[in-house]
């Protein structure tokens, strides 16, 4: 189960760095030639490097992160038209997959093992 977290952190994530920055240089700019929007992908590098290897403080964070770009989605998703309005939902689920990824992740290798020595504190 956490590997399948892990791995599903992994693809929305590069697939969402894809995806942010072919939708503002290529595929539906807000202007001719791409947009300095195209920089909102920016962000997306930095947890890349710690959720690739799986670390589970990487994956805290990044969630936060990733509410930036479900708002931007569902914002986008509501007023813009055509081409930009699909890859706005395209988005939003791209985000919302890799945030929820992060949450269960953290929350899989936070446990600790049942009978682990842990003992309830007597008062």
């Amino acid at each position: 189960m956490i590997r399948r977290l892990n791995l599903g952190a992994i693809i929305s994530l590069i697939c969402l760095i894809f995806l942010c920055l072919a939708w503002e240089f290529w595929l539906a700019p807000v202007r001719v030639g791409g947009s300095a929007l195209g920089l909102k992908a920016l962000p997306l590098l930095l947890p890349l490097f710690g959720i690739l290897h799986g670390r589970r403080y990487t994956h805290q964070w990044a969630a936060f992160l990733a509410l930036a770009y479900i708002s931007e989605g569902v914002v986008r998703a509501f007023s813009d038209v055509g081409l930009s309005h699909a890859l706005a939902a395209a988005e939003l689920i791209l985000a919302l997959v890799f945030f929820c990824c992060c949450v269960f992740y953290a929350r899989e290798t936070g446990r600790s093992p049942v009978g682990a020595g842990d003992t309830p504190s007597q008062h």
